[in-house]
């Protein structure tokens, strides 16, 4: 049924100076809305018949004009939706003209998000939706000038069917279709899409298998690492050590956290710091060991800044030169890692990752409850983890990491 648009004066309701407001009245499939044109007439000058200021109406032409431009305005967004093949009710359609949807591509768009994170320091973040931009523009095109609106359920289907037919594996097609949704719901939160257009009601991700198999590595074999002598090795290879041990001992930070910490995150035997992927405070106790390790690498601590030698302040200034230095240096931590566990026969692939994943198991082992500790590093949901954990008591936390070593 085709939606139905008047300007009325309402009766209803009357104005501290005896006038009624105009309002426009929006009918569909049985139902009414109203939405209030912001100006106001005296009763005695409308034509409640013809629904328009008499001729005799103070500034009639102006009030005129006005009606005609909003009438005009939902009879196009109407013949829109219609071209469209969009369904709307009475509801949606006055919310898509309040809603002041701006024009822009989804390119453009995805362009201005990069360019955000960027200058915010969230290079990871930055890479991650350029990433998803690349694979949506090999899709549908290098210019992909379309508007977020066009990307329906079908286009999505096809979507996952080109990602299959380019052999990507189930992980990076979960990771492609969360930024894009994240990419639909930011243009919504901008007015640059409608809310009634989204897609990802119906088509869900929870449908992508990204399940892996655990990291964690026993007890044993974690302090076989910690305890390896590595006197004749590289310095490399000794701080590829160190590393591992100390986001075993220290809440599994991540190896993106310790190379961005500094001598001011510690204090009382406690490290605290921000996470950069989830910006949740973490404050964890600090043990000898890793108190030792701490010592280790901070000789003058009058100079020193960063705590480990991975980032140097003096010339990794900006954002882009950190994530760059991070990245080349993990890569050769991993491999210094594979190498100390293929030494001691440890079958798994060891990174600074299964530190983390070894943490969270070895305590789930101590009698933290599961509903804390389940989804923690790498399980379903990080981020629902640190929320969990932001709530868990330093009592409890610091029981349970005295059985670590």
């Amino acid at each position: 049924m085709k939606g139905t648009i008047n300007v009325l004066c309402y009766k209803s309701k009357t104005l501290a100076n005896g006038e009624n407001p105009l309002v426009i009245r929006v009918c569909k499939d049985n139902k009414k809305k109203y939405q209030s044109l912001g100006i106001s007439v005296n009763p005695k000058f409308w034509d409640f018949d013809k629904n328009r200021p008499k001729p005799n109406c103070p500034n009639k032409e102006l009030i005129l004009k006005i009606i005609l431009e909003k009438e005009t305005e939902y009879q196009k967004q109407i013949l829109e939706f219609q071209s469209d093949k969009k369904d709307y009710t009475a509801t949606t359609l006055l919310l898509s003209k309040k809603e002041n949807i701006k024009s822009k591509t989804v390119s453009d768009f995805y362009e201005e998000i990069v360019a955000s994170l960027n200058a915010i320091g969230k290079t990871g973040n930055a890479k991650i939706y350029k990433d998803s931009h690349n694979s949506l523009k090999r899709f549908y095109g290098n210019k992909l000038e379309i508007p977020f609106s066009d990307i329906d359920v079908i286009w999505l289907n096809n979507y996952e069917q080109f990602l299959r037919g380019n052999k990507c594996n189930e992980v990076s097609i979960s990771t492609f279709f969360r930024t894009l949704r994240g990419a639909y719901n930011r243009a919504i939160k901008a007015k640059i899409v409608k809310q009634e257009f989204y897609p990802f009601n119906e088509f869900k991700l929870s449908k992508f298998d990204t399940s892996t198999e655990k990291r964690a590595i026993s007890k044993n074999e974690i302090l076989q690492i910690i305890n390896a002598d590595l006197t004749n090795s590289s310095d490399y290879v000794r701080l590829s050590q160190d590393l591992f041990t100390f986001s075993y001992l220290c809440g599994g930070i991540n190896f993106v956290d310790m190379a961005n910490l500094k001598q001011n995150n510690v204090t009382d035997n406690r490290v605290i710091y921000v996470r950069q992927k989830t910006g949740k405070k973490i404050n964890v106790p600090l043990n000898e060991k890793a108190q030792n390790i701490i010592n280790k690498y901070v000789i003058d601590k009058d100079t020193a800044d960063y705590i480990f030698p991975i980032l140097d302040k003096t010339i990794h200034k900006t954002e882009q030169q950190k994530h760059n230095r991070r990245h080349k240096v993990l890569a050769h931590i991993n491999k210094n890692l594979k190498a100390i566990a293929t030494k001691l026969e440890i079958s798994t692939d060891v990174t600074t990752y299964v530190a983390r994943h070894s943490f969270a198991t070895v305590l789930k082992r101590s009698g933290v409850a599961t509903s804390i500790i389940s989804e923690t590093l790498g399980h379903s949901s990080e981020k629902v983890t640190q929320i969990y954990l932001d709530s868990f008591e330093n009592t409890q936390i610091d029981a349970a990491m005295a059985n670590l070593l």
